[in-house]
């Protein structure tokens, strides 16, 4: 088991990595979800039956932590809601932005922060297709989903992708002009 782990490791660990990094835009939480995603292997292993490859099943396991995490997350926001006193205690986040963490080209941290706008599965299918570089096969086997679905899935996260990229543009334009007209008045 050790080989076979250690070659799991070899060959996706960068690609698990970058998958759950981009679903959950947080380096720690991303390295505690890999390793949740080795365990269940270590644990489940013994079943896999060969019926997809292992990166479609890594994959697959990958997809259902995050979504674990993303239930997990609701959860503690909904007790935290319903117990935080807003009006005594100061709310600051010391870690850095997601968007802070990206890359430093301007589209890329563009289209990184319009992920959030897109449901679990879109980003997901995003994620696989435009950035892991998967197929449209490769994705539905390691999300279980059928091509169809894939396909669906993705013409709608880019449609959501599209539309906040206009809204943050028209912003941008905006605080532009109006940054304009300050310096004219001045």
């Amino acid at each position: 088991m050790h080989e076979t782990f250690q070659k799991i490791y070899d060959s996706y660990h960068q690609d698990l990595y970058q998958f759950l990094f981009y679903m959950v835009k947080d380096k720690n939480q991303a390295e505690d979800l890999v390793q949740e995603v080795y365990i269940r292997v270590l644990h489940s292993y013994k079943t896999f039956e060969g019926r997809s490859s292992e990166k479609t099943w890594l994959f697959s396991i990958a997809r259902h932590v995050a979504i674990d995490w993303f239930r997990k997350q609701q959860t503690i926001r909904q007790r935290v809601l319903g117990t935080f006193d807003w009006d005594k205690q100061d709310v600051k986040d010391p870690d850095l932005l997601p968007d802070e963490l990206a890359v430093q080209d301007e589209n890329i941290k563009e289209i990184y922060a319009a992920l959030d706008h897109c449901t679990i599965d879109q980003r997901a299918v995003i994620i696989l297709r435009f950035i892991q570089g998967y197929s449209i096969m490769e994705t539905a086997k390691a999300l279980k989903f059928s091509e169809s679905k894939v396909k669906t899935t993705q013409h709608r996260g880019l449609k959501v992708l599209r539309k906040h990229m206009e809204l943050l543009k028209e912003e941008l334009v905006n605080e532009n002009e109006q940054v304009q007209l300050e310096r004219r008045t001045n």
